[in-house]
């Protein structure tokens, strides 16, 4: 069965986050998309991994950016998984899945970030197959500037009127609001603009079936296995 529906950095409620592990299973139960989180070492290689530190995540300690690729690629991302790089991720999902890259840029934390993901997704043959997002919309703009085409999308908590100007002013097409805030007037002002919404991140089953009302929604979850059981339940049988 094909899951419509985002795998949350691969499948952290079973398996370690962000790892090709987790990725494999969010494959394996069918997802269309995967959401990743994607950093920079010291010399420049994109890394998926959440945290701008590898404390939680890895049996190391110290920020992201202070370690060689080499040296981040020693440590354990759980179950004796490695910090996978944006280039192995995209080559599993490549024809398989969409993914949705999370740029984890705050500020200028990681000079160079856009313009390296950018050459990844064309060196891997995914510009049609991927949509860059981040909390920082200076980043986004950044990434716009580099490229005029690839697909783009901003991550915001509230759901205000005030996205959708901007989204034209990027040519963005997808944005990610915190699930709490979604409304109908919002939904159907992203339905009359073209925009594809995004809700993040819903994982109670009961949370999740009230929002298989809405079928147009692309639900960012953790919880594959029970969005997967609504979306068979709640929206594909009644469609």
């Amino acid at each position: 069965m094909t899951v419509r529906g985002l795998a949350h950095r691969g499948y952290p409620l079973k398996y370690p986050e962000n790892t090709m592990l987790g990725f494999r299973k969010a494959l394996e139960l069918g997802y269309t998309h995967l959401e990743l989180d994607v950093q920079l070492t010291k010399d420049g290689v994109p890394v998926v991994i959440h945290d701008p530190t590898v404390n939680r995540t890895t049996n190391g300690t110290g920020e992201v950016k202070s370690f060689t690729f080499e040296e981040i690629r020693r440590l354990d991302a759980g179950q004796g998984e490695a910090i996978p790089t944006l280039e192995e991720a995209l080559l599993l999902a490549k024809d398989r899945m969409t993914v949705d890259i999370e740029l984890k840029q705050t500020g200028l934390a990681y000079p160079g970030l856009e313009q390296k993901v950018i050459e990844t997704v064309r060196h891997a043959g995914m510009e049609k197959q991927v949509f860059l997002t981040s909390f920082d919309h200076y980043s986004i703009e950044r990434a716009r500037t580099l490229d005029s085409d690839i697909e783009l999308g901003l991550v915001i908590y509230g759901a205000t009127p005030s996205v959708f100007p901007y989204l034209d002013q990027l040519r963005a097409k997808y944005v990610s609001v915190k699930y709490v805030f979604i409304t109908p007037e919002f939904l159907e002002e992203a339905r009359k603009r073209d925009i594809q919404l995004i809700v993040w991140t819903p994982d109670d089953e009961s949370v999740l079936e009230s929002l298989a009302q809405y079928p147009d929604l692309l639900i960012c979850t953790n919880n594959l296995e029970g969005w997967a059981k609504v979306y068979k339940e709640k929206v594909l049988l009644n469609s």
